[in-house]
């Protein structure tokens, strides 16, 4: 359910902000949407695995505050990974 080595480095070519950059919150952002996508995925098929729907209710909560703190500092930045994204708000 983590994601693999080369989807990370995609994602980090994807939502950087300059070269050398793997830690901004549009990184940190795409890299939760993923993994959340894949949780949510498994537990489609494995509804009773309560330990990997804390972990998925963990990751969203750090999303949002991710998410609050980027609209608070940068909304056109916020606005452009929403749609990229495809995360409803």
């Amino acid at each position: 359910m983590t994601i693999t080595k080369q989807r990370k480095q995609q994602l980090i070519g994807e939502f950087r902000r300059k070269d050398d950059d793997t830690g901004s919150p549009e990184v940190q952002i795409a890299i939760l949407t993923s993994r959340i996508n894949a949780l949510t995925e498994h537990l489609r098929s494995h509804a009773k695995d309560f330990a990997c729907r804390r972990s998925l209710l963990m990751l969203v909560s750090r999303r949002r505050r991710l998410l609050d703190y980027l609209k608070r500092v940068n909304p056109q930045s916020y606005l452009d990974i929403l749609g990229r994204l495809q995360i409803r708000k």
